[in-house]
């Protein structure tokens, strides 16, 4: 295990004036409170903040840094308080352990929603401080090199997590040292098989190939020192996961890769750069199609580097990378590197304080991305949206295209014309008719390259077809398409129900307009004029609704013709047909005794429901209506009614009888809030505790659940149908969206006949 000063040397190899007062109390505190706390290794817990810190020191991180790795799991697995850390280091330290505290706690391979929660909950707190990314990713890596002592079950959620979430997010930083070895050890646990066979043929492969891989860098040296030029230049070996993974995407056999091998040139300037390769292209003819300048075009994450194919030495491609000390030094630890240079630059200024530097590296294209992304969270995207966009745009490579003007738009690899013009404006993209490229009008399907010069047609009667969702690939397009879609779906029901409420006020002899439409917004529970408008058009709210919300005293015909003897409150059903008559029913002729009861107990006042002649018993169907529900009914001579949803399957079986449909809806207005009958079917986790989770749930939206059964459908699952009662759509469909995010539950559907 390192010891104190061993961190202290570490550190002071590239800023000797390191505070070695700071590092010492950190080391001895963090030592103190993990006392005798042992890992699954059976090494002691200390080791583990210990490797963290060093971790960072190989980034050549600043002390204070350093000192959050050494501390960042006191506070969670220690007695240790986020003020006494302020106390005895400082108060922005004491932010970092517990926003680190805090993030430990997420689980970002969860529920869809919940991991998108979470996953937005870790990009804000890295755009807050670029140190909580650098700890936490330091802290991830060495969790993955000790993953063989972790219980096999959480191996591959661990391993998940890691290649979806924290592998890629440390690509888009720029740190590709640390990407890599995050996908290769996560690779080695999500695919052993493919991970040690893949591994055998490349060491097979290395060593077949070690002189002549040693000739071609001995050829290189030789030529670039010639031209005066003074280079480093070494032979580099893909990855097991990156040979793996182009194997999959082009369906390529191990034989059949080119590029196992590339080559890289390290000088001191960046007009060596340009020099080394005009001396490279000179001796050796290159590839077409396989030059790419990103020091004139860095990255989204900062990235610089050229990059060339030459048919070499051997008659063999050979790919290289030409690129500076600096330049190499980002391109391995991305924002620690911007951090580390800001650091010293500032050095004398910040009067000792890292913070400065930390808020410069904020200025980087890798944050830029990061902020663009955490903008998308206010755009209205959904949590499954979000995460979706999300890992769009953490696992694309990029092609570089210009404007006719000549702005520079970065894209991921395989973008579209559509997807350059929501990346230029969301107008732009809303307004897309055409597109031309280089100069030629193409197809809004085309993939676009690098360099490429796209012009966009537009037109202001365009709306973008849902189907363009599957022609783009970056987030920010797949966003507005489905937000523009919605909105031309609202737009065409606004405008129905307008013109339904136009007919029903007329109907009445009331006047329409939206002024006056205003004035019921609050009874109808809408806050804008088109919210309400929208639901007219789909059926949510019926015209008469509307017309009692901004009359209170309209009256129409159904309220003022009760048959003698009706009596309200006395468990029977007010119903009226179409023409206005109404008529009642006993209220406990459910299809069964049970729910006919439960009916009767729930419903004290008359419910009524147009559409029925009158003094015909009603019953509902065995899943239940609520309101809020579109229904229908289906009368059985000699046996009454039978009330169902719109979307009950039963139905089917009546597509051939369409004299026994009868059109009912209900009509609430007046009456007290009553509880309705409704069946759903929950698929749960077969643990203890589960169905007391389920209830409590249930329980807390303030519904009942009157009968319940169970099956067991699998070892690992049961099957619960609940028969609740609720008081309306909107609160069944609330108490199943909360079902969905417990815990304990795996579907949850409601019952449809």
């Amino acid at each position: 295990m390192m010891r104190q000063y061993e961190l202290v040397e570490r550190i002071q190899r590239y800023k000797p004036e390191v505070n070695e007062a700071l590092l010492n109390k950190a080391y001895v505190y963090a030592m103190q409170k993990h006392g005798n706390q042992k890992r699954a290794s059976g090494d002691p817990y200390f080791s583990h903040p210990l490797e963290v810190a060093a971790i960072l020191t190989d980034m050549r991180l600043d002390e204070s840094t350093v000192a959050v790795g050494l501390l960042h799991d006191t506070i969670e697995d220690t007695t240790a308080t986020r003020r006494e850390i302020e106390e005895m280091f400082g108060e922005d330290i004491g932010r970092l352990v517990e926003g680190l505290t805090k993030l430990k706690k997420l689980d970002l391979v969860s529920r869809r929603a919940a991991q998108a929660e979470n996953l937005r909950k870790l990009l804000l707190a890295i755009a807050d401080d670029v140190r909580v990314l650098l700890v936490k990713l330091a802290d991830r890596l060495h969790n993955m090199r000790t993953l063989d002592f972790v219980p096999p079950h959480k191996r591959a959620r661990i391993a998940e997590e890691t290649m979806e979430i924290y592998a890629p997010l440390a690509g888009r930083m720029g740190m590709q040292d640390m990407r890599e070895e995050l996908e290769e050890l996560a690779f080695r646990h999500i695919n052993p098989e493919a991970h040690r066979t893949i591994t055998d043929r490349l060491a097979e492969l290395g060593e077949y190939n070690r002189e002549t891989l040693a000739d071609i860098t001995e050829t290189l040296k030789n030529l670039l020192v010639e031209n005066g030029i003074d280079a480093e230049v070494y032979s580099r070996q893909k990855k097991p996961w990156s040979v793996f993974r182009k194997m999959e995407s082009k369906a390529l056999s191990f034989e059949q890769l080119s590029d196992v091998f590339g080559f890289r040139i390290i000088v001191d300037t960046e007009d060596d750069c340009y020099r080394a390769l005009g001396v490279v292209h000179r001796k050796w003819n290159t590839v077409p199609g396989r030059f790419k300048d990103y020091i004139s075009t860095p990255k989204q994450n900062d990235y610089r580097s050229i990059h060339t194919t030459i048919v070499g030495p051997s008659k063999q491609r050979v790919e290289l990378q030409i690129r500076t000390h600096e330049m190499h030094y980002v391109a391995e630890y991305g924002v620690a590197a911007h951090a580390i240079y800001k650091d010293r630059a500032l050095d004398a200024a910040a009067n000792g304080r890292d913070e400065a530097a930390f808020a410069m590296s904020k200025d980087t294209n890798a944050y830029a991305w990061l902020r663009h992304t955490i903008e998308s969270l206010s755009e209205g995207d959904n949590p499954e949206e979000f995460l979706e966009n999300t890992k769009l745009e953490l696992f694309q490579d990029q092609v570089f295209c210009f404007t006719p003007k000549g702005r520079l738009i970065a894209l991921p690899r395989g973008a579209t014309p559509v997807d350059f013009a929501y990346a230029v404006h969301t107008d732009i993209g809303n307004s897309c008719v055409g597109a031309k490229i280089n100069g030629r009008i193409m197809p809004l399907v085309t993939r676009l390259q690098n360099g490429d010069e796209v012009e966009i047609v537009r037109s202001n009667a365009q709306t973008p077809p849902a189907a363009w969702e599957n022609v783009v690939v970056t987030g920010k397009a797949r966003s507005a398409i489905r937000r523009a879609s919605r909105m031309a779906v609202r737009k065409q029901y606004a405008g129905l129900g307008h013109r339904i409420l136009e007919r029903a006020f007329e109907r009445v002899g009331k006047e329409f307009s939206k002024d006056v439409l205003k004035q019921g917004l609050q009874r109808l529970g809408h806050k804008e004029i088109d919210d309400v408008l929208a639901a007219v058009g789909r059926g949510e709210i019926p015209s008469d609704d509307v017309v009692r919300a901004v009359y209170p005293d309209y009256q129409d015909a159904r309220n003022s013709n009760v048959p003698t003897g009706a009596v309200e409150g006395d468990g029977w059903f007010n119903l009226t047909n179409a023409t206005g008559m109404m008529f009642r029913i006993p209220g406990n002729t459910g299809p069964d005794d049970d729910q006919g009861a439960a009916t009767r107990d729930a419903i004290n006042k008359a419910v009524p429901i147009r559409g029925a002649a009158s003094d015909i018993p009603v019953r509902f169907s065995p899943e239940g209506a609520v309101p809020g529900d579109r229904i229908v009914g289906i009368s059985t001579p000699g046996k009454g009614i039978t009330i169902y949803p719109i979307q009950s399957p039963a139905l089917a079986a009546y597509d051939d009888q369409p004299e026994r449909w009868i059109d009912v809806r209900w009509d609430l207005e007046g009456l007290e809030r009553q509880r309705f009958s409704a069946q759903i079917i929950v698929t749960a986790i077969n643990a203890p505790g589960s169905l007391a989770e389920i209830a409590k749930i249930i329980g807390d939206l303030d519904a009942n659940i009157h009968t319940l059964s169970m099956v067991r459908t699998a070892p690992d699952f049961t099957e619960m149908v609940f028969n609740l009662e609720v008081w309306d759509l909107k609160h069944l469909n609330g108490v199943i969206s909360r079902l969905r995010d417990a815990e304990a539950v795996s579907t949850v559907e409601r019952a449809s006949g």
